[in-house]
């Protein structure tokens, strides 16, 4: 079972960010969708650099998947956890869809890293 949560956690990372990166990239460049710039805000610096964050957890996911090492996408679940726990403090509310979703993937994860810590695929040191 923890595998099977380990590989779902991170199609489910690329579920969510293929759509999201593609959105932010074609608003980037002009041929946005109004969900973009209602969910991200305009194109701006700091849009831009969460883009990268974004492609970074897309690309490092992807990797993942196909070296599936349990400690290494622990990690990055856990990394995913703390800033997708923080948007609801940073963006100031719980009705952005982005938080929304942030927040609900964060649970699945922490379900993902609980079991593989607790059938013993990542480390209890």
């Amino acid at each position: 079972m923890p595998r099977i949560l380990l590989v779902l956690s991170l199609l489910l990372n690329l579920a969510v960010l293929i759509p999201v990166c593609g959105g932010l990239l074609l608003d980037t460049f002009g041929t946005g969708a109004d969900w973009v710039r209602e969910s991200y805000g305009p194109d701006t610096p700091g849009r831009r650099i969460l883009l990268a964050v974004y492609l970074s957890i897309g690309i490092v996911s992807a990797g993942l998947l196909v070296w599936r090492q349990p400690t290494a996408v622990a990690a990055l679940l856990a990394v995913q956890i703390v800033y997708k726990v923080l948007t609801p403090l940073t963006v100031g509310t719980l009705q952005n869809p982005v938080v929304i979703s942030n927040l609900l993937i964060a649970a699945f994860h922490a379900v993902t890293i609980t079991m593989l810590w607790r059938d013993g695929f990542i480390q209890k040191s």
